[in-house]
């Protein structure tokens, strides 16, 4: 089978058909076919098959991909689950009581693992990812913010979201749907993250809340949540202005309750209204999983509610999407039963000490800094040490990382630091010590390519890599 995209320059050709090899078209099937319309007729399994399975085997590899915090690897047993369960709709309770039990059931150990003060008393929901969790969390904190102000009959016309500029690109997301205007307070050298300074710059009585994040997409770092929610106390009481807080923990909700017990940022902080999670980050199943937990039913008004019957009972339900797969919430438990608390420990330990490795090794090569000499989630960043050198930069090593087949993402920061390029590496599970020093050996064999240069290099292709 040929390519099934055919490019003129940088873009797609949309007029090339898509042809296929003799070998894989059976007696009297089209050899080719229109890329951008249905085909006119019918093909047999086995070449469909074919043509899709050639076509997906270009994609890079998932192992060495170390951009995305996304979950790519599941054991035997959860693959069989999967198989046995991806017909089943999550938001048909009614045909699928069972899994839709156990979807509360996974929500209340969240519940419980994050110290709500009463699990059985929260509230929460599986959604397809951290990105639906996040604009139900928002949508809550703006709901509960138009009802108090049409109670003390004020406007509700400019509600606003507060946040880092460091925060993932949901949360633009939910600002520009939801018709929030996005408040965003700069990091800098000296505040690397959203840690309560200059807050009261930022928050006001139409503030319908403040997001912190456990885990910066950018570098992998916690925000202080105890500091934010301290500065958020002095500003309730210099103001009156009361604001809850929700704590973005895409990646580190599902890290910190395991390698840092005592670290308080969740529903032990009180001003902690709701916490969000991937369950296809380091919850470790495969994509399309999302978790949102409230502290109690009080944060979420009713009217957000849906109630529906199930095993002759009502059960209530809060999402944005409707049909949605259930076989991801079935995995989630799988894995909450398969691993307990200390099983998650050894793992997300695991993976901290392999970055930890990788850090190291990074960090004692003379042309690079790390970011933060803190490693909170198994990920990092680093930036060419200041004036190293003019001849290459981030975007070229990540290209020259390609030719072995790494994807290590460089990229500017946010906003007030977007003259800083850095590079980060996630490491998930199954990403092993062996592959980190593979890893290390082709940074060394690419740096010093890149140092035997004797003119700059030309402007990297990629302008800046996709880092989800």
């Amino acid at each position: 089978m040929s390519s099934p995209f055919s490019f003129t320059g940088r873009g797609v050709s949309f007029d090339e058909d898509l042809s296929l090899n003799p070998l894989f078209a059976r007696s009297n099937e089209q050899t080719a076919l229109p890329q951008f319309q249905l085909p006119t007729d019918e093909m047999l399994p086995g070449t469909a098959y074919q043509i899709v399975h050639d076509a997906a085997m270009l994609d890079g590899n998932a192992r060495l991909n170390l951009a995305t915090f996304v979950g790519t690897w599941m054991d035997d047993q959860a693959d069989r689950l999967y198989r046995e369960s991806f017909d089943k709709n999550m938001i048909d309770k009614d045909e699928y009581p069972h899994t839709a039990a156990i979807e509360t059931r996974c929500w209340m150990m969240l519940a419980d693992l994050w110290h709500a003060p009463e699990p059985e008393s929260a509230l929460g929901t599986s959604t397809v990812g951290s990105s639906e969790a996040a604009m139900l969390a928002g949508l809550a904190f703006k709901r509960r913010w138009q009802l108090r102000r049409r109670a003390a009959g004020k406007s509700t016309a400019a509600p606003n979201l507060v946040m880092s500029s460091a925060v993932q690109v949901c949360w633009e997301k939910f600002c520009n749907y939801f018709e929030v205007e996005p408040r965003y307070v700069p990091i800098s050298d000296e505040h690397r993250e959203l840690d309560g300074h200059d807050l009261d710059r930022y928050v006001d009585e139409n503030t319908i809340g403040v997001v912190a994040i456990m885990g910066v997409t950018y570098t992998g770092a916690y925000e202080p949540v105890g500091e934010i929610a301290a500065a958020l106390d002095r500003i309730a009481a210099a103001t009156g202005v009361d604001v809850p807080i929700h704590v973005d923990a895409a990646s580190g909700g599902m890290v910190a309750p395991f390698t840092r017990p005592d670290l308080a940022w969740d529903f032990r902080i009180e001003r902690v209204a709701s916490i969000n999670t991937s369950g296809h980050k380091y919850g470790l199943v495969y994509p399309g999983l999302g978790w949102v937990v409230w502290r109690d039913r009080s944060a979420v008004p009713e009217e957000l509610i849906f109630s529906v019957s199930y095993l002759g009972g009502d059960m209530p339900t809060m999402t944005l999407n409707f049909s949605r797969p259930g076989a991801q919430v079935l995995l989630q438990y799988y894995l909450f039963l398969r691993l307990g608390h200390s099983g998650y420990t050894r793992v997300q330990q695991s993976c901290l000490d392999v970055a930890q490795h990788l850090a190291d090794g990074i960090g004692a090569l003379d042309c690079f800094e790390l970011w933060s000499d803190r490693m909170d989630i198994p990920a990092f960043a680093w930036q060419l040490a200041p004036g190293y050198t003019d001849r290459w930069n981030l975007h070229h090593l990540s290209e020259r990382l390609r030719i072995h087949g790494w994807q290590v993402p460089a990229y500017p920061m946010p906003d007030n630091l977007t003259d800083v390029t850095v590079q980060r590496v996630v490491v998930r599970n199954g990403f092993s010590r062996e592959l980190a020093d593979a890893l290390l050996r082709d940074i060394q064999t690419e740096v010093t390519y890149l140092e035997k240069l004797t003119a700059p290099m030309p402007p990297a292709h990629r302008a800046h890599s996709y880092h989800h």
